[in-house]
This record gives C-alpha cells, sequence and structure tokens, in this order.
C-alpha cells in the first residue's frame, strides 16, 4: 500500500503504561498491525516513564479499529494498581490522540476519535475522556488539566459530577484506569537534556519555558507568597514559548534531568527555537544543554527548517542536499547526545515511503547505466534527459556552494546559497522526473493492452491511450522547463563563480542543454499519436520557443566562459 498517497490519512499516536516489559509491548504493537490498512511507524518505550509511545497510520476507520484493538490489549495486561513512572498517567492506555494528516479535516477527525471513544466506553467499560479539538467543554480541551490527580485520585474525580466521563463508567476500573481520547494537531514530544541531576533547576527551567509560566510571587521570589488577583485567582508570568507545555523531571536510566516539552504548534515555535532558548534559559541558571531527545516522530519540515537555521547561523550555504541538512539538524540539537538517531526511523515522511519511491534515482551510476542498456525500452531517452539534467543542475549548484565559501566573499556568501538552493531544489525535481518519465511510458504500454472486444472496452481503451499519452508529453516538456532554468543557474555561476570553477560551470550548463533538447525529442515523438492536436501542437510550439532560447543562452553562457578564461577571473 502506498501511504504516501493514500487518502484520506489519519495517524493515531496513543500512549501506553507500560515502558519496561518488551513483550507487553509487543502484543499491543501486534494488535495494532492486525489490523489491514495502517501501518506501523514508531514504538518508543521509556523505562524510567514507564511509558510507550506508538506512531501508526492508515484510513480513517482502520486507525479507529486498531486503537480499539490496542486499548483493549493494554487493558487486559496492563495493571494500573501497580504502575509508577515519572510521566503523569491516569491510566493503561493514558491518551490516545488522532491527527489528521492528509486529505482528511479536522472535523472529520474529531468524529472519528468520538466514535473511538464510544467503542472504548461501551464494550470495554473504561471511562474515557474527550480532549483538544473533541472535547466536549472548554474545561476538558486541556490533557493537563483532565489528567490531574493521575490514576490515584482517579476515583475520587470520577465521582464529582463536573467530572463524569464523556463515555464509560463513572466509577474506577481499578486495573484500566481512565483513557483520554481526541484530535489534536501534529504534537512533537521533545526532550531536553541538562548536565544536572537536579529536577528542581529542569522544573524551573520547564516554567521560564512553557507558554502557561509559572505563579507570579511577590517581589520575584521563589518561595514568596503567591499574587492574586482581584478575583483571588493566581496571577500567571507567562513563559517565552508559544505552543509549548513543559515539565522537568530527572531519568534514572540516563543518569540526568530533562526539561521535557509538548511543543503543540511547530510554526508558531519550531523545534530549534525551542532548542535554542532552552539554552539560553539553562546558561542563565549555570546549567548546560548537552543535547536533546526527540519522543516518537518529527515531521521532515522541522528537522529542514532546524537544519537551514544552524547552516544560517554559521553563515554556510544552504543549498546542500536535504540528507545533509538533517545531519546538520541533528547534531546542533545534539539529538544523538543519548543514543543514535536514525532520520530513517525517527522522520515521519522518511518512515512513511512504501519502498518503491524513485527506484532509478536511487542506482548508482553503474547500476542505471546498465538498466538503460538492457534490452527493456524504459529507462529510455526521457529519463536519461532528466538525469543529465540533475547533473546539469547539481554542476550549477556545486559552484555556487563552492563560492559561498571563498575566501574573502564573505560578504556573498547568501547570494551564492540563493543560487544553490535554487540548484538543490531543480536537482531534486529532475531526478523524481527520471523515475517519473519511465512511470509515464510504462503507463502508455499498459493503457495500450487493454482489452477492446466491445464498444464500451474499446471507448475505455482509447480514454486510457489518450490520458497517458498526455502525461507522456507533459513529463518531458517538464524536464524542459525544469533544465532550462538548471542552465540560468550554470551560467549565472559562470559569469559570477569561483574562477576556479568556471569550467564546472560551463560543463553544468551542457548537460542542461543537453537535457532540454532531449525533452524536446521526446516531446514531439509522444504527440504524434495524440488525437487532442490543440494539445499537442501547443506544447511543441512552447517547447520550441524553450529550445530556441536554451540556444541563445548557450551562446552566452560559452562566450563568457571564453572571456573569463582569457581574463583569469
Amino acid at each position: 500500500m502506498d501511504f504516501t498517497r493514500h487518502s484520506p490519512l489519519v495517524e493515531c499516536v496513543p500512549n501506553f503504561s507500560e515502558g519496561r516489559d518488551q513483550d507487553v509491548i509487543a502484543k499491543i504493537a501486534a494488535a495494532i498491525e492486525s489490523v489491514e490498512g495502517v501501518k506501523l511507524l514508531d514504538v518508543d518505550p521509556g523505562r524510567a516513564t514507564h511509558r510507550t509511545v506508538v506512531t501508526f497510520v492508515g484510513d480513517p476507520e482502520a486507525v479507529v479499529e486498531a486503537a480499539f484493538r490496542a486499548i483493549r490489549r493494554a487493558s487486559e495486561l496492563i495493571d494500573m494498581r501497580r504502575h509508577r513512572g515519572e510521566h503523569p498517567r491516569m491510566g493503561a492506555t493514558d491518551v490516545c490522540p488522532l491527527v489528521p494528516v492528509a486529505n482528511v479535516s479536522m472535523e472529520e477527525t474529531v468524529r472519528h476519535a468520538r466514535e473511538l471513544a464510544r467503542r472504548v466506553g461501551e464494550e470495554l467499560d473504561v471511562p474515557v475522556y474527550l480532549y483538544e479539538h473533541a472535547a466536549t467543554s472548554p474545561q476538558r480541551k486541556n490533557l493537563a488539566t483532565i489528567r490531574e490527580g493521575e490514576y490515584e485520585g482517579l476515583a475520587e474525580k470520577l465521582a464529582r459530577p463536573e467530572w463524569r466521563p464523556d463515555y464509560g463508567p463513572a466509577e474506577l476500573r481499578p486495573r484500566a484506569g481512565a483513557t483520554v481520547i481526541g484530535a489534536r494537531d501534529f504534537l512533537v514530544a521533545y526532550n531536553v537534556n541538562l548536565n544536572t541531576t537536579s529536577t528542581r533547576r529542569a522544573t524551573a527551567i520547564a516554567n521560564d519555558l512553557r507558554e502557561k509560566g509559572r505563579k507570579k510571587r511577590l517581589g520575584g521570589k521563589p518561595g514568596a507568597p503567591v499574587v492574586h488577583d482581584a478575583d483571588g485567582e493566581p496571577v500567571w508570568e507567562p513563559g517565552a514559548l508559544k505552543g509549548v507545555k513543559g515539565l522537568g523531571w530527572f531519568i534514572a536510566e540516563y543518569g540526568i534531568a530533562q526539561v521535557s516539552l509538548n511543543v503543540t504548534d511547530i510554526s508558531v515555535t519550531p523545534v530549534h527555537v525551542a532548542f535554542e532558548e532552552a539554552c539560553k534559559r539553562a546558561e542563565a541558571r549555570g546549567l548546560r544543554v548537552t543535547g536533546s531527545e526527540l519522543v516518537g516522530l518529527i515531521p521532515l519540515k522541522a528537522m529542514l527548517d532546524a537544519g537551514r537555521y544552524f547552516l544560517h547561523k554559521q553563515q554556510r550555504s544552504l543549498g546542500v542536499s536535504q540528507e545533509e541538512i538533517v545531519k546538520i539538524a541533528v547534531k546542533s540539537l545534539g539529538l544523538d547526545d543519548l543514543y543514535p538517531f536514525d532520520p530513517d526511523k525517527k522522520i515521519i515522511e522518511y518512515r512513511l515511503r512504501d519502498g518503491a519511491g524513485e527506484p532509478l534515482a536511487r542506482l548508482d551510476l553503474k547500476g542505471f547505466a546498465d538498466a538503460t542498456a538492457a534490452e527493456s525500452p524504459a529507462p529510455g531517452g526521457g529519463s536519461v534527459a532528466a538525469c543529465v539534467g540533475a547533473l546539469g543542475a547539481a554542476l550549477g549548484t556545486m559552484v555556487a556552494n563552492v563560492s559561498s565559501h571563498k575566501i574573502g566573499w564573505d560578504e556573498r556568501w547568501e547570494e551564492f546559497s540563493r543560487w544553490a538552493e535554487q540548484g538543490q531544489a531543480l536537482k531534486d525535481e529532475l531526478l523524481h522526473l527520471v523515475d517519473e518519465d519511465t512511470r509515464a511510458f510504462n503507463a502508455l504500454l499498459a493503457a495500450f493492452r487493454l482489452p477492446s472486444q466491445t464498444p464500451e472496452e474499446e471507448k475505455a481503451r482509447r480514454q486510457a491511450v489518450a490520458a497517458a499519452t498526455r502525461r507522456a508529453i507533459e513529463v518531458p516538456f517538464q524536464v524542459m522547463q525544469r533544465s532550462l532554468a538548471a542552465m540560468e543557474i550554470a551560467g549565472a555561476m559562470v559569469a559570477t563563480g569561483l574562477p576556479s570553477s568556471v569550467s564546472d560551470a560551463a560543463v553544468g550548463a551542457l548537460c542542461a542543454r543537453a537535457a532540454l533538447r532531449g525533452g524536446l525529442f521526446n516531446v514531439k515523438i509522444n504527440a504524434v499519436g495524440l488525437e487532442d492536436r490543440d494539445f499537442a501542437d501547443e506544447t511543441i510550439l512552447a517547447g520550441t520557443t524553450l529550445a530556441d532560447r536554451a540556444e541563445r543562452l548557450e551562446r552566452e553562457i560559452l562566450e563568457r566562459f571564453e572571456e573569463r578564461i582569457r581574463s583569469g577571473d
């Protein structure tokens, strides 16, 4: 199943009150995997917190079924009467949020969350509270508010009319406790490591950071009386980070204290901003941040934003590969401080990859050449043109990157970084088109092979051939567009880049020029059989215009190359 294109897609991140017994954890995970239509992405147990965070995705209905089976299994295997751990909790399945990922609204996700809560309450006889977007009242929106008193105070809480559960019995179930189910936006569970064992110091930093902040005290002195407003309510001093919840704890497993943060909106407070602010607040208290820890998964964008932030801070080009940007983020955030950080296992988009992806683009040079030379007609000229275009973009990007680091050109690093970023994006797009061209060709072959024995079959076959032919024209035209942009970058580097690298930029321009001409060849040959002559003729005309521009640009680039060679500049 191709989860990257699956629609709709919901994520579920249940937290179970068991982080030490691997057999119990495995049985809960197996319950999730027993449902067709879901993919288990991550199982992250913690011994000190005695808690396991599980992440899986799939069809909303399948996710609800998998979550129900996991909650049922947890209620059978976990006994809350014997549970002790650092993390706040109130049930065997402490919290189970659903998160909309693709092609599903928050309103729809709320509906699914409430259906799950109803089933858990009615079929498992477990008290259930709804929170966040699924909450039935403003007082129950915040998870921390619902969880106040934890498991130990649950019996008394359930007896209060204002805390009657949304589903299930209003009385304690000693083994299972209670469960909180809801719908929320993507949340990053993120712990910052400190060079101290003091929970008190970690808590102080957490209060500095979290949006809620701390209670205001007379004179601002710890231990002084709390300041109250006219209604007798405590006055709170807000913390530094919007959309962030936090607390401090000591993790015996690692022998350190951590600031445990829930970043509820990474568009408001990115992870790297939380990290930098934690470093500043720790230093102000005589402490040092040694690194950080990610619990569960993180969106790729958050890692790329962090990597680019730290590269910019170092005044280094941002136009490097995605893998290099992620590596910079990992090292800068200290995500490998406690144990190795594997991006393939911790970045949600990487975990969603189905293994098919871009098979040609992942081949090594020999493998691609061998695949091209084989007896199959694909990959053919279209894929090779895209590959050559990617190499042209890569050469222009390389010259921009080395130019950004030239001694004496420090004031120009951002200029070259912008060129490198554009080139890196073009390279990635052209690499994608390597496989896209072959997919388009294979789709056309498949359309021609459709049955045509009846009028209905013949009509369906004709429509499929027309759609596949159109796609087989669009893809090489896209190669032409991207290759012309790659030529322009290479040309800019011939004109302004590092003098010793102008030949590299010139070769890049010629590669991009060849790719553009190859794209035009494929546009023309695939347009021959298209019944929609208006589209075919318009695309050929547009392609010819691009080719004419490329021819003029090639002359300009080569003239500029000769000038720089003669002048030595």
